[in-house]
């Protein structure tokens, strides 16, 4: 479903790589594969291990070249390892040496910076190390979009979010300050980034990350309001990360199904209401966020399988289709079947008022009146 956003931004980080040509000699691993494969290491070893990634860090910052700079992260990459020793080494060289790259990188003209501090995030991405978290979290603050847009990947990447929940309570902080740090970015970020966003705060175990949900449900809604959503895939994720949270039971969990009820009226208000308004592609989008909701997420909450809202997207049924919104989300005369199970409320808004109802959307704008 979010395929799009790796599209976007893989054309605009390789575009970036490939404006300036030169050759590399990608940094020999001999002697590190010997090292690898040895049951213990001795100071010499843990020296070899720092010395590869001293030389292939200083030779990604160096090169230009789109195709020599992946192998040369392939390279590096793939020498990670599982002995103890050697990833401690492997770690913690990483982590001298990339923090010299960076700062480095901020010694380059802007075009060079950019293009140097992506190289080196995309590495860091990959390594999905907890001790370069604060690298990344350096980097949220750059002026540069693709540099902030892999500075968060490299923060909530799979790899990142398993080794977060694994550590329990001595990793929970990190989780913690993360999502915080991404909580600041929310308000000026795109869909791609939010994507991002979305996959951390659904997967990590932390209050924090439920704060970090409520925020992107939020500015969602607000886009509704406004007639300015753009990429409505983006609320299948986020619809789904709220209904995944909603039955944990936990303090918050009537404000995340308030925020799962809206942003999934707001879906299909805007359906509804923009089907004249909004484009091809916006209306699949749409369609497809309201019947993989009912299908994955208000079917599993309800425990029964719901195909109503289908069947009326099917027959173009606008009646139909908000008949079953009001079955399941509430009138003002009586709360929904979602609300009945969960117990929520829709409000406070920001005139202090609730509702057994989803607050509604305006009716998109005339012409005259986006010129």
């Amino acid at each position: 479903m979010m395929r799009a956003r790796w599209v976007v931004f893989g054309v605009l980080a390789g575009f970036c790589f490939l404006v300036v040509a030169s050759s590399a000699m990608a940094v020999d691993p001999t002697a590190i594969d010997a090292v690898r494969s040895k049951a213990v290491l001795t100071n010499q070893d843990l020296q070899v291990i720092d010395s590869f990634l001293a030389d292939g860090i200083q030779e990604l910052v160096g090169t230009r070249k789109f195709t020599d700079i992946a192998r040369l992260r392939a390279v590096i990459l793939s020498r990670q390892g599982a002995q103890q020793q050697y990833a401690e080494q492997f770690s913690a060289s990483a982590l001298k040496h990339l923090t010299s790259g960076l700062q480095a990188a901020l010694t380059l003209p802007e075009e060079l910076r950019t293009k140097v501090a992506t190289n080196l995030l995309i590495l860091i991405d990959g390594m999905a190390d907890l001790k370069l978290l604060d690298l990344s979290a350096a980097m949220l603050r750059s002026d540069n979009a693709i540099v902030r847009y892999w500075a968060i990947h490299s923060l909530t990447n799979a790899g990142v979010i398993s080794k977060l929940n694994a550590g329990g309570a001595a990793t929970a902080q990190a989780a913690g300050a993360i999502a915080k740090k991404l909580g600041g970015l929310v308000e000026n970020s795109g869909p791609e980034t939010l994507a991002l966003m979305v996959d951390f705060a659904g997967g990590v175990k932390v209050s924090q990350a439920e704060e970090l949900l409520l925020q992107i449900a939020d500015l969602r809604i607000r886009q509704y309001a406004a007639w300015r959503v753009k990429y409505e895939l983006l609320d299948g994720s986020i619809l789904k990360a709220l209904a995944e949270k909603m039955p944990s039971g936990s303090a918050m969990t009537s404000a995340v199904a308030y925020r799962f009820g809206q942003l999934y009226s707001c879906a299909i208000q805007r359906y509804v209401l923009g089907t004249d308004y909004l484009d091809d592609v916006q209306n699949q989008q749409l369609a497809s966020v309201l019947v993989e909701t009912e299908e994955k997420c208000t079917s599993k909450l309800l425990g029964a399988p719901r195909t109503a809202i289908k069947r009326a997207i099917e027959r173009d049924d606008d009646a139909g289709l908000m008949a079953e919104h009001d079955r399941l989300l509430g009138t003002a005369a009586a709360p929904g079947e979602l609300a009945a199970k969960i117990k929520f409320v829709y409000g406070p808004d920001a005139a202090g008022r609730k509702s057994n109802a989803p607050f509604p959307i305006p009716k998109p704008p005339t012409a005259d009146s986006t010129k």
